[in-house]
Order: C-alpha cells, then sequence, then structure tokens
C-alpha cells in the first residue's frame, strides 16, 4: 500500500460498520488525504469491546535511520512478529487507498505550450475504492506504544500509540497498477 489514503465517510458510519461501543476519538472530521505521521482513525481491541481512537500512522526508525516506517510487507519477517499478536491488531478504516503506478506516464504533465512540465514522466498515483460511492471499509494494522523513546518531530514519542499497515502483494485490481 502507498502512504496515502482517504476516510471521508462519518463517525456514525464507521461505528455502524464495524460495531463500535466505544468512541475515544473525539470530533472525526473527513480526511480526503491520509498522510504518514498525521492521526486517523483505527478500530481496537479494549477489555473485549471495539474502541474508536486517532492514533498517528508510523512508528518512528531506530535513530540510525531516521523517519517512520508505515508499512509492514513481510509479516512473516522475525523483526515484526511481537506487533502481530492478537492484542495489537487493528481495523483502519478508509474509504480508499493509492498506490503509485509502476511505470513512469510519459504524457501525464504537459504545459499548455505542448512542451514537457518539470515534474513529466513522475509516477501518476491511483486511487482505489470499493464502489464510486466510496463506502467505508477496512484494512489490516497493527498498533503499539513507541518504548524506546525515540525522538520524532523534534519531541519525544515514548508511549504514544502508532499504528502501521499490514500490507501484501497486491493482486486483482490493485496489482494492475502497482507492483507493491
Amino acid at each position: 500500500m502507498c502512504t496515502l489514503y482517504s476516510i471521508t465517510t462519518n463517525q456514525g458510519a464507521i461505528k455502524a460498520l464495524f460495531r463500535v461501543p466505544r468512541d475515544a476519538a473525539g470530533n472525526l472530521p473527513g480526511m480526503p488525504a491520509v498522510f504518514p505521521d498525521w492521526e486517523a482513525p483505527i478500530i481496537q481491541n479494549v477489555d473485549g469491546e471495539r474502541e474508536l481512537i486517532k492514533m498517528r500512522w508510523g512508528l518512528p526508525n531506530p535513530p540510525q535511520h531516521r523517519g517512520i516506517n508505515t508499512n509492514i510487507r513481510n509479516p512473516t519477517s522475525p523483526h515484526w512478529r511481537h506487533w502481530l499478536k492478537r492484542e495489537n491488531r487493528c481495523l483502519l478504516p478508509a474509504t480508499r487507498i493509492s498506490e503509485r503506478n509502476d511505470k513512469p506516464n510519459p504524457a501525464s504533465l504537459k504545459n499548455a505550450d505542448g512542451f514537457k512540465h518539470a515534474i513529466d514522466r513522475k509516477k501518476d498515483v491511483v486511487w482505489f475504492a470499493l464502489k464510486p460511492s466510496r463506502p467505508v471499509f477496512s484494512f489490516a494494522g497493527v498498533w503499539t506504544g513507541w518504548r524506546r523513546g525515540a525522538r520524532h518531530q523534534g519531541q519525544s514519542d515514548r508511549g504514544k500509540p502508532f499504528y502501521l499497515c499490514v500490507s501484501n502483494v497486491p493482486g486483482g485490481w490493485r496489482g494492475r497498477a502497482s507492483s507493491r
């Protein structure tokens, strides 16, 4: 999965579809774009009940690697094993997900005079939804509290919850646009 998705439905629709009795998300406006390091709603299991809550997307990497990790692309890797336990699993509500096309689009951008635009030949973002009406759905995720005392965006993230997407090799409709 690319590092961009949207959740534009309302809180009531999310809670109804996923039968969520607990709501700790506060005000939840529609998000036409959810980027890494942004807070977004997730559904986690707390004491046997589903709860809607906001968490930050992306687990800080160790200081030597900088940045954040947003996806678990190889869930069979021993590195991820302890995060894949049942108590860390969550649902990530969405109305659309995006992928970058594998091949640059040579005709994607042209100036009005026909000459190439400065970002010509970049890989196009392709959006996917279940239907044109963009009903809510979910994809798999895991969440955890950060324990290493990493510094992220200039502040300590110790104890703050984060979530990651669990992805795999795309097939079907997604596989036609991207191999990631």
